[in-house]
């Protein structure tokens, strides 16, 4: 009787484990099944008519497995005109695409530098050239290199703004990396984090991980911004240093952390992500797919199947919502007390027992104390 309560707990275990071990791994599709995700699928919340010039934007959002590797900025440029002339049938405002879209996330600091080109180089320009065709604003992220004093190439991980008139109103370059990869690749950016008027409407870019952080969406929102769109390349694990992929995926931010920042703002909040797969040096990343469009209530107006290349179509029209308090005098961004928050400033903090000072950033690098 023992033996066989030992037997039936063994078994228990190493079913257990086997759950545990499936769910850390990244799933595998049969053919049809796989070719269905890469089919584009449009996800639309529109009015009849487009919002008026100034009062509100149709956005796109658009969600794919691009190219990686060799020759990706290649298939991804054709890929983005493409999807332009998609969106173009719906009218179309706004289309972002997914951080770092044109030569592909995951790169090595070599490939960085290789994929990398000038913001008046031959991508941005052809990307210029479509939107102004399209009469469509693009945001267009790729791997930036820039010339700085004394002939040293820099390189960072941007997004392109361009106007609907093909007009390049930014070309920003992130403030916030996200991990040892991306540290190793790029330096990091600086930014007076504009807002940007398309079509009349103020918009305000993020880039990834600067999603995440609440001071970044604050100061877009005191600046105007009634829009915050934020290229993204967010997967649901991490390979950590020692080669081993991180046990647990993610928290989904979409769901969590961006509706609050809508909320808390009073703002339109869209998260324009990846899906499917990258593969480099025999590591593969799988991607969320959890492009969202949020409204101002924290209310989810679009969002994206996990594994399906989608375009999500939303307008985004102020107006339509009240104020997220029932007093309107009183509300978040009238209501706050700068005087007040000096210690997020302050360079020495205590979220650890022993204090921590914030390093220096100096040519966009970290300096380790």
């Amino acid at each position: 009787m023992k033996k066989n309560i030992i037997v039936l707990v063994l078994i228990s275990l190493i079913l257990l484990l086997a759950s545990i071990s499936s769910l850390a791994q990244t799933p595998v599709y049969n053919d049809t099944v796989m070719k269905s995700y890469r089919k584009l699928q449009f996800k639309i919340s529109m009015y009849e008519n487009l919002p008026e010039k100034g009062k509100g934007i149709r956005l796109g959002v658009y969600q794919a497995q691009a190219a990686c590797g060799p020759g990706a900025s290649k298939i991804n440029m054709a890929r983005l005109e493409k999807a332009v002339a998609q969106a173009r049938k719906y009218k179309v405002q706004l289309l972002s695409f997914p951080e770092l879209f044109i030569p592909g996330y995951t790169q090595s600091p070599e490939s960085a530098k290789k994929v990398a080109e000038f913001k008046d180089g031959a991508i941005i320009t052809r990307a210029r050239e479509i939107a102004r065709k399209n009469n469509m604003a693009l945001l267009v992220p790729y791997a930036e290199k820039v010339e700085s004093p004394g002939n040293v190439l820099k390189y960072y991980d941007s997004i392109a703004v361009i106007n609907e008139n093909g007009k390049l109103l930014d070309s920003y370059k992130k403030t916030q990396l996200y991990g040892q990869q991306e540290r190793d690749n790029f330096s990091f950016g600086k930014s007076n984090f504009p807002v940007h008027r398309i079509f009349g409407f103020p918009v305000g870019i993020l880039n990834c991980y600067e999603c995440e952080f609440p001071e970044l969406a604050r100061v877009l929102a005191l600046k105007g911004a009634k829009l915050i769109v934020g290229p993204t390349a967010a997967d649901r694990y991490y390979t950590l240093p020692d080669g081993k992929r991180s046990s647990v995926p993610y928290p989904d931010i979409s769901r969590i952390l961006l509706p609050a920042m809508a909320y808390e703002n009073n703002i339109f909040f869209a998260y324009s992500n990846r899906a499917g797969y990258e593969e480099r040096d025999g590591n593969k990343w799988h991607y969320r797919g959890n492009s969202i469009v949020i409204g101002p209530h924290a209310d989810v107006i679009v969002a994206a199947n996990n594994e399906q290349d989608t375009m999500l179509i939303a307008d985004c029209i102020p107006e339509y919502y009240g104020r997220t308090h029932p007093a309107p005098k009183y509300y978040y961004l009238k209501d706050r007390r700068p005087d007040l928050y000096r210690e997020l400033i302050k360079k020495k903090v205590y979220f650890k027992k022993d204090g921590y000072t914030y390093p220096d950033y100096i040519d966009g690098r970290e300096m380790k104390r």
